[in-house]
């Protein structure tokens, strides 16, 4: 493969929102000039019963972990059979996620006889730059999850699962349809009353597309190439798989998402962030946008030690910069009291792009994780009122708070909104593999046959033998933010599934990034492997089938990938490429940044 095309290939990879734009309409009369919002409300189901995701189902006892997909170009047929056709209107559905939703606006008054949309996106949006897209739009890779750059474009729909073996193991299966042959067209019959507006039912019965289906035979992937039948087959089924379930007089609400993403007004000197358009658009809080004042507070107060019990320890002891901001070496920190913890400290940088935090994401909210550690008693074991009390005994920090927030007072509030501030401004952009992207740079043939194998799926059926990296951590950001089960040995209630209570989270835990994994070592959320010939060794052959290992992992011969010697040098060579040095050499400060640059 030829270099450029690797590189975009790669790059391309990169709530429930939509910019959805007004319908054309050509309809005269008094009827045109009535407009209402118009909801679209999917229902997953299995044989005309609700689908739940994790639950065993049907005769070949599928569980379906995944059914996500994007939809664009909706029109609804008027009662003379000519169609009202949306413009630039797209959305995005997340079963398991619970994003059911999405709505379209400027719908012209009438009683419509029909419904028709396309699963999927055309060719010419799905040809562009991913980033494009503001937060919050649906093909926002974030918001969607389904732009790994396989085919430098967008998966239409991603169906995803387990079922068992005749060996008693789990195994998986992934069917993703991609590519504008495999777009998909849904036209459906019947009244839709949009008088008054309101929401139109879908009923998605995944029986329709999955039912009767044995992976074993049937194949466990398809990659929608070219000539791939099961890719066809699978297009035919969804395409008859919806139906409606009718019109709901009541509009659901769209979330109020003003107060997030605007600019409120606040105090301190405004700090314009560097963010390259090769990353996917972010939101900042529109409550504590980084201010000069507010980042240097933060940033001392990342480094101040009277956070801890015994005045010994600081946020940066365990998160040093050199290490990008990992406890460098550590499989675990040690905490004041001289206890070890159980979880391996995660870097802290890009973590704007991020909801949930921890490895089992318990915490909502970047402000709010930075106030766990200090009461934590494995670690600063410190109450936040007493640490309050300390730093309000400061003049220099009783003035740094006046300045970050605009009046006297230091609270357990602004602790957390004034570290959020400094963490905010940590962001790796600018790796080798970055510089490459930009043409200041070359990576070694080792490097790119590492990338190669980074971005190939495997399946040896039809001659393809990657390292299959990219359906994890794909994307600008080297990670799809989610949590999966990778195969690890686990106990009940580890991960995300301590968190949750669902069984199908068991052994769960976030998707780490990959951009600076050279520094971040050991690996894996309790440290058990110290380099990343380890971690590699463990995709390769080291998996365990149990039943919620992700399927994108259950999927691969049991006898593991088969990575030669040379395959596994390659890959440590590439991922030593997204190594930051600016970001460890040379960590943000609270001088001004620059305004976002290509």
């Amino acid at each position: 493969m030829k270099m450029v095309y690797l590189l975009r290939m790669l790059w391309s990879v990169m709530v429930l929102l939509t910019m959805a734009s007004p319908v054309r309409s050509a309809e005269p009369g008094p009827l045109a000039k009535r407009f209402h919002p118009v909801g679209i409300e999917v229902r997953w189901q299995w044989e005309g019963a609700p689908l739940r995701f994790g639950l065993a189902k049907g005769d070949s006892q599928l569980t379906v972990r995944r059914a996500d997909f994007l939809m664009s170009g909706l029109a609804l047929r008027r009662a003379d059979g000519t169609w009202l056709e949306s413009s630039d209107w797209y959305a995005c559905f997340r079963g398991a996620d619970g994003k059911a939703r999405a709505q379209l606006d400027g719908v012209p008054a009438h009683v419509y006889t029909g419904m028709r949309f396309k699963i999927g996106v055309a060719e010419k949006v799905n040809g562009r730059d991913p980033h494009q897209w503001p937060p919050g739009h649906a093909l926002h890779p974030l918001v969607n999850g389904l732009h790994w750059g396989w085919q430098g474009g967008y998966i239409f729909l991603a169906l995803e699962g387990h079922y068992p073996k005749a060996d008693g193991n789990a195994g998986g299966f992934s069917y993703h349809l991609a590519g504008t042959p495999r777009q998909m067209t849904v036209e459906l019959e019947g009244t839709l009353n949009l008088m008054s507006g309101g929401t139109i039912g879908l009923d998605f019965d995944l029986a329709k597309v999955l039912g009767g289906l044995r992976p074993a035979e049937f194949g466990e992937s398809t990659h929608s190439r070219d000539g791939d039948p099961r890719a066809a087959e699978l297009k035919g089924r969804v395409e008859r798989a919806f139906s409606f379930t009718g019109v709901m007089p009541e509009l659901w609400q769209q979330p109020n998402v003003a107060a997030a993403a605007g600019n409120l007004p606040q105090p301190g000197t405004p700090l314009l962030m560097h963010v390259s358009k090769r990353l996917p658009q972010v939101t900042l809080p529109g409550d504590n946008l980084p201010s000069q004042e507010g980042v240097a507070l933060g940033k001392r107060l990342f480094h101040e030690t009277r956070l801890s019990l015994t005045n010994t320890q600081s946020c940066a002891s365990c998160h040093q910069a050199t290490a990008a901001f990992t406890d460098a070496g550590r499989r675990f920190s040690l905490g004041v009291d001289g206890k070890e913890g159980t979880r391996n400290a995660m870097p802290l940088f890009n973590l704007a792009w991020q909801q949930e935090f921890f490895w089992d994401g318990r915490a909502k909210g970047l402000r709010h994780q930075v106030l766990l550690p200090i009461q934590d008693p494995v670690e600063m074991h410190e109450s936040l009122e007493r640490v309050a009390g300390k730093l309000s005994g400061d003049a220099a920090y009783r003035a740094g708070f006046h300045a970050a927030f605009g009046s006297p007072g230091v609270t357990t509030e602004r602790l957390g909104l004034a570290l959020e501030q400094f963490l905010l401004t940590l962001i790796s952009q600018d790796s080798k593999f970055d510089q490459a992207l930009l043409g200041k740079a070359k990576l070694t043939p080792t490097e790119q046959r590492g990338l190669e194998l980074f971005v190939t799926e495997h399946d040896p059926a039809r001659n393809l033998r990657g390292a299959d990296c990219f359906h994890c951590h794909g994307g600008a950001l080297f990670s799809n933010q989610g949590f999966a089960n990778n195969g690890l040995d686990t106990a009940p209630g580890a991960g995300r599934q301590g968190v949750t209570g669902e069984a199908g989270d068991l052994g769960k835990f976030r998707v780490p990034t990959l951009r600076n994994i050279a520094l971040t070592g050991p690996y894996m959320h309790d440290g058990r492997f110290s380099s990343l010939e380890q971690v590699i060794e463990h995709y390769d052959n080291g998996v365990q089938r149990t039943a919620t290992v992700d399927p994108n992992l259950s999927k691969h011969p049991a006898a593991g990938l088969g990575l030669t010697v040379a395959d596994k040098v390659a890959l440590v060579a590439f991922l030593k490429t997204l190594t930051d040095p600016s970001l460890v050499l040379n960590p943000p400060t609270a001088a001004a940044f620059t305004v976002s640059k290509p």
